[in-house]
């Protein structure tokens, strides 16, 4: 991080280049990675076989043209791709825009067609809870239910949410909201999971399966439960099977 932010400022002379070297900055973030981490391999052995990291990568079967990233925000039009403007995104990778209802749609078509989606969400917030659920609770209804379970829970400290597991009202996001929470920074690209099934609670609300990276953490080693309500608005973009797209809109995107 010292490195990285004397970098930043410019004020490493040593780390500097003149007009006809290369950078040294670049070998000295080299350096640091193979000093901590190892250098790279060009060949190792996996379950008793040799590879490179292109053979071992050609050995999956998978064709990285046949995925797609997918996205809805009302900054760039829709139906078109554009690159999405977030810190994470240093690839300057580019995702399909498409409106939110259509959106939701791939996602209940690529989970009843068998595919799984890669799911780049916002975490940070208050209704994803460290406890394997995450859920958008419609603070307006608070005054419309006052005095009732709705208003209770929306008054409960974080600790208390935990031990309440019944079901509660949720916000159903416009297009608008999700926009102004992309462009407030309210909503951040935090964190990317796994989205592989569909479960309903005990009132029939929906709820999209998730497979984190944090371990057996929660109350469901590991998975967590997303509201639709949530994915809905949280979403920051999804990677998914071409394939898994409903047909009419893959042909509104142009992929066949």
């Amino acid at each position: 991080n010292a490195v990285v932010a004397a970098i930043a400022k410019g004020n490493h002379r040593s780390l500097q280049a003149d007009k006809n070297k290369t950078p040294l900055w670049k070998k000295a973030i080299a350096s640091i990675h193979d000093i901590y981490l190892g250098e790279r391999p060009e060949k190792f052995t996996y379950n008793g076989k040799e590879y490179t990291p292109k053979s071992f990568y050609e050995s999956t079967g998978l064709n990285a043209d046949d995925y797609i990233s997918l996205t809805s925000y009302t900054h760039h039009p829709f139906y078109q791709s554009f690159i999405l403007e977030i810190q994470d995104n240093w690839r300057w990778a580019s995702s399909y825009n498409l409106p939110i209802d259509e959106l939701m749609q791939v996602f209940d078509n690529a989970i009843n067609k068998g595919y799984t989606i890669a799911w780049g969400s916002d975490v940070s917030e208050q209704g994803f809870t460290r406890d394997g659920i995450a859920v958008l609770p419609d603070a307006e209804k608070a005054q419309e239910l006052s005095g009732s379970d709705m208003a209770h829970w929306l008054k409960m400290k974080p600790e208390e949410k935990k031990l309440n597991t019944k079901p509660q009202p949720q916000k159903w996001c416009t297009q608008e909201e999700r926009q102004l929470a992309y462009d407030n920074w309210e909503t951040t690209d935090d964190h990317g999971m796994q989205i592989y099934g569909i479960a309903k609670d005990q009132e029939g609300n929906e709820y999209y399966m998730v497979k984190n990276s944090w371990g057996k953490a929660g109350k469901y080693d590991g998975k967590w439960y997303a509201s639709k309500a949530f994915v809905r608005y949280k979403t920051m973009n999804i990677i998914v099977h071409k394939d898994a797209l409903p047909k009419d809109i893959a042909k509104k995107l142009g992929i066949k």
